[in-house]
């Protein structure tokens, strides 16, 4: 079957950005790719629908749409954009980060999930942010060589092109380095931070991103042209080379001497970067009335996505008002995010009971003991519930994940569809450059406390690991296997939350798209409430959950950056969170 939901006129298709910050004019200074290579359209599989890219950036955007045009897989559209992003967006993601996607493919109703996220360095130890017997301040340990992870954005490229790719593999790169050789428009969300950043931390102090990023000591300002040669170098080499120019070499090298560098450095070395791989894994789906909701397994939190949705039927009552459905939905985030708190970590590493805590009985049991409005909540045990297996005792969480990182949707003219969230993890990552590009602060997404004489975390740092991460790429089927959603946000901790608003805004509380993106983002994990009561109406959902006795905390905005595309009988309906500046472009490839 399929959701009809109002349409949107191309008019809203264009990109959402700061009335203030107008989005540059990509199609002036994108390069055409350098090939003139029509990827070979596969049998007719019924998809007349055309694609559409929904990306953070109009830049990125219009690099998707260039592969796309030329019949190109979504993954290979993903990747273009993305390699634009980590240019024009380097404060949220880029080759110096990692992450995650999700790939639908349209002839065989697949869903895999593969896993580019950054993994801790042989030397990572443990104990590595405590200092003095108590965990170093985020700040000190965000700004540290110790939180640089191994990149696994590179790999995940090679990986999901190996396996999906139509188009050349150098080709996918040639937007980002016209780019970068040209010059872009600085957006005003990158020059937005820059002020900030450089009373919190050292990004206008550390060699190279000091030069590109404060120019004669002042910010780079909105709307002014900026060129990054050693990006495109770095890029060319990657398009020539492949993912060994990256992996090993002068490019590798200056990524360990930056994470070395300092009185406060890491122990990432060469040795740990060429031995990164990427990892394709099984992704997890699970059925909520006539869909199947499919995301990223741990060390992502994509099964919190089948979680909520399940939660907040059982916690729904008959016929109930919008109140009543924000209320369960809260309830649900709440059980949800205790038990990923408790449960989620690298699977490589832990067990991590996924099956179990989305088992119907189990999640059945959590929606009939909710945690009272001012109570803490607290994880379940499906080993006690389920009397299958023996229980898991960690320690209780200690993770902080800031709000960075970027998402986004593509559906190819031929149905294959990607969901994609990519992160450095804080704003601009550890702040390290190296070959023009920022090395992400990943570390700090394990648990930070360790003390040896008490229980371990799950999330705790162990060398070789990968950092549990909230990001949620999800890819939602009908009841006939066919794709009907692609949906992401970035966000730290509060993806589930922004990603699930999405899916229950449009199937459940009867919004458009668009609707649904900008209604206000309601995160409760753990004790309080957040509620965005910038947007309506978010000032009364603060007020209802508040006189319901939940401890309510009030924002004045929030970091989500959905993008997602929704597959009607008809068409493609799209839409770019316009809490950030992201753009939808759609069209259609003649056979």
């Amino acid at each position: 079957m399929r959701f009809t939901v109002a349409t949107l006129s191309l008019a809203m298709l264009t990109a959402c950005s700061d009335a203030n910050n107008p989005a540059p004019d990509a199609t002036s200074t994108t390069a055409p790719v350098a090939s003139e290579v029509v990827a070979e359209p596969t049998q007719n599989n019924g998809w007349s629908l055309g694609y559409m890219a929904a990306v953070a950036n109009p830049y990125a955007t219009d690099a998707a749409v260039q592969m796309l045009e030329r019949g190109g897989h979504a993954v290979d559209a993903a990747i273009a954009a993305h390699a634009v992003l980590g240019l024009v967006e380097p404060e949220s993601s880029g080759l110096g980060g990692g992450g995650f996607m999700v790939v639908y493919e349209q002839a065989s109703q697949n869903v895999r999930f593969l896993d580019g996220r950054e993994t801790a360095p042989a030397g990572a130890s443990p104990d590595m942010f405590m200092q003095d017997g108590e965990p170093a301040g985020f700040l000190d340990a965000w700004q540290s060589g110790k939180a640089i992870g191994v990149p696994g954005a590179v790999a995940l490229y090679k990986l999901a092109h190996d396996n999906y790719g139509k188009l050349p593999w150098a080709d996918l790169f040639a937007p980002a380095i016209r780019l970068a050789n040209e010059g872009f428009e600085v957006s005003g969300k990158l020059a937005g931070y820059l002020p900030q950043m450089a009373q919190i931390s050292r990004l206008d102090e550390n060699p190279g991103a000091a030069e590109y990023f404060y120019p004669d000591g002042a910010p780079i300002q909105a709307g002014s042209m900026l060129r990054n040669p050693d990006y495109a170098n770095t890029l060319q080499r990657i398009a020539n080379e492949g993912p060994q120019a990256f992996y090993s070499g002068e490019i590798a090298e200056a990524m360990a001497a930056s994470a070395q560098a300092g009185d406060n450095g890491g122990t990432m070395t060469i040795d740990d970067i060429a031995g990164y791989a990427a990892v394709e894994r099984e992704a997890i789906c699970g059925t909520w009335r006539v869909y199947n909701i499919c995301s990223a397994t741990p060390p992502s939190s994509g099964a919190m996505q089948i979680m909520i949705a399940n939660l907040y039927d059982r916690l729904l009552p008959d016929n109930p008002s919008q109140q009543q459905q924000i209320r369960a939905f809260v309830d649900a985030q709440r059980l949800a995010y205790a038990d990923r708190d408790y449960y989620f970590a690298d699977p490589d590493h832990v067990t991590v009971p996924v099956q179990q805590l989305l088992n119907t009985q189990y999640l059945q049991h959590r929606g009939d003991n909710p945690a009272a409005p001012g109570a803490t909540p607290q994880h379940g045990d499906p080993a006690l519930v389920l009397g299958n297996d023996n229980a898991i005792r960690w320690a209780q969480d200690s993770t902080q994940e800031p709000a960075g990182t970027t998402h986004l949707s593509i559906v190819d003219s031929e149905g294959n569809a990607i969901s994609a969230t990519m992160t450095v993890e804080a704003a601009f990552g550890s702040g390290r450059w190296a070959a023009g590009f920022l090395l992400n602060n990943e570390m700090t997404d394990f648990a930070r406390d360790y003390y040896a004489d008490q229980p371990q975390a799950a999330n705790m740092i162990r060398p070789g690991a990968r950092p549990r991460s909230s990001m949620s790429p999800t890819i939602i089927l009908d009841d006939d296997n066919k794709l009907f959603m692609v949906t992401g946000s970035p966000g730290g901790n509060s993806i589930p939350a922004y990603t699930a608003k999405s899916i229950l805004g449009i199937v459940d509380w009867g919004m458009s798209v668009e609707d649904a993106v900008a209604f206000p983002n309601i995160i409760a994990r753990g004790d309080t409430v957040r509620v965005e009561i910038n947007r309506e109406p978010g000032q009364t959902q603060a007020d209802s959950l508040r006189a319901a006795g939940y401890d309510v905390q009030e924002s004045d905005g929030e970091n989500s950056g959905l993008h997602v595309i929704l597959v009607t009988d008809d068409e493609l309906v799209g839409a770019a969170d316009p809490r950030r500046e992201g753009s939808v472009s759609a069209g259609s490839v003649n056979p």
